[in-house]
């Protein structure tokens, strides 16, 4: 009987052992592993992609003040510019692919700070050190703000892995808490895009929280293509899978319309607004659809939680302080006042402009103006004709004549 029975407790404890062993402690070293190398990667990736923008701005810039008759694509330091850009999109698209959506996406407030310094470096003004201070001042508590919610993002974020694999993206695909989430979100979206079109809401907030929404479903997809390619590599083929394929046709046609609305508002609005209301915005969203779609915060205690809420918390703090110290444009002021002549608009009225801001248009990249732009981009002044007051035998001209002065 002893024998007997001998080899069926051995039986029942063999299931008992397998799966103690099954979780033990490396597993979460393991994912705090990927945790890091995704964070890595998308640390890198924004990186170079400041400084990328950078160099093609400082192409652009260069050309417009030289004599060359080249086009801007015909440059080497432009190429190069490229190269990196694509280089650092691969990083932050591979970085998808290893830690968690939500952990991911505040992190591009790194090319932010990236922007900030470097506009920093390479200003061309002298400034004593004390008006240097002054002026740099925010940007310098935004940079430790922004680098300190960095670190509290990393540290905490959010720990949840899951095998990128087809059958786990359409269970999440078609689970009731993304369900609704599609759907108040298709209603907000329709209806802000109602205000936009048929109302004319040029509202930043309305424009950048549509990009936000259409942010939130790219960067879904992005995780999901990338990981279900990372699946593939690793020996486990997921290109054969119609949720593959229907995951990369959403992530380019969101990405599209995002870039569209993303150029409407660059076009109304100064790029520092942009960039600070656009991250706390698509940052919010993007952590939504996270927690919603991939269940990011599942498992996670209280304590997690908060900190990561007060990492974005100072990271959106250190990005506005980054993106408020920089010179707002100074706008052209025709000599002659357009409001006194008859039939015209007033430069000033909503949506119109009657010459556009030079400086304005190199405002992508890094977030700090050229102030400091060479005389050749200052536009031609107008002869200007005093006006002979008490004369006899001349005519009134039927506008006014402001005479310009240094200090305006």
């Amino acid at each position: 009987m002893e024998g007997s029975n001998s080899p069926n407790l051995q039986l029942q404890q063999l299931p008992l052992a397998t799966a103690a062993v099954s979780v033990q402690p490396h597993t979460d070293s393991f994912s705090y592993k990927e945790n890091l190398i995704g964070a890595l990667l998308a640390i890198f990736g924004h990186l170079v992609i400041s400084i990328a923008l950078n160099l093609q701005k400082y192409s652009h810039i260069r050309l417009a003040g030289s004599k060359d008759p080249r086009a801007y694509f015909k440059t080497k330091t432009w190429w190069c510019g490229l190269f990196l850009l694509v280089l650092g999109e691969l990083g932050v698209f591979s970085s998808y692919a290893f830690a968690p959506l939500s952990l991911i996406v505040p992190l591009s407030a790194v090319s932010v700070i990236a922007s900030a310094i470097i506009g920093i470096i390479f200003i061309k003004e002298k400034w004593k050190p004390k008006d240097f201070l002054r002026r740099y001042v925010l940007s310098f508590v935004g940079c430790g703000l922004a680098i300190v919610g960095t670190y509290l993002l990393i540290t905490f974020g959010p720990n949840s892995h899951e095998k990128m694999t087809g059958e786990n993206i359409t269970r999440h695909l078609v689970s009731w808490p993304f369900l609704l989430y599609m759907l108040v979100e298709i209603i907000i979206f329709c209806l802000l895009l109602y205000f936009y079109k048929e109302k004319n809401a040029n509202y930043i907030v309305v424009i950048l929280l549509l990009v936000a929404l259409l942010g939130s479903m790219t960067v879904v997809t992005v995780k999901a293509v990338a990981g279900m390619i990372v699946v593939s590599i690793q020996g486990n083929l997921q290109l054969d899978y119609p949720i593959f394929y229907i995951m990369l046709v959403c992530m380019i046609a969101t990405a599209i319309f995002q870039a569209t609305f993303l150029a409407q508002a660059s076009q109304l609005y100064d790029s520092s607004q942009i960039a600070s209301v656009g991250y706390i915005l698509s940052t919010t969203a993007a952590i939504t659809a996270g927690a919603t779609f991939y269940l990011d915060f599942t498992g996670e205690d209280v304590l997690h939680i908060c900190m990561f809420a007060l990492g974005c918390l100072i990271a959106f703090l250190g990005v506005f302080l980054i993106t408020r110290n920089r010179k707002k444009s100074v706008p052209f002021e025709p000599y002659i006042s357009m409001d006194a002549m008859p039939g015209m608009q007033n430069m000033h009225d909503k949506g119109i402009a009657v010459q556009p801001d030079l400086k304005t248009s190199f405002s992508y990249g890094a977030l700090e103006n050229n102030d400091n732009m060479p005389e050749i981009y200052t536009p031609a002044t107008l002869p200007i004709v005093q006006e002979q007051h008490g004369s006899k035998g001349v005519s009134v001209p039927p506008y006014r004549v402001l005479e310009h002065s240094k200090k305006e």
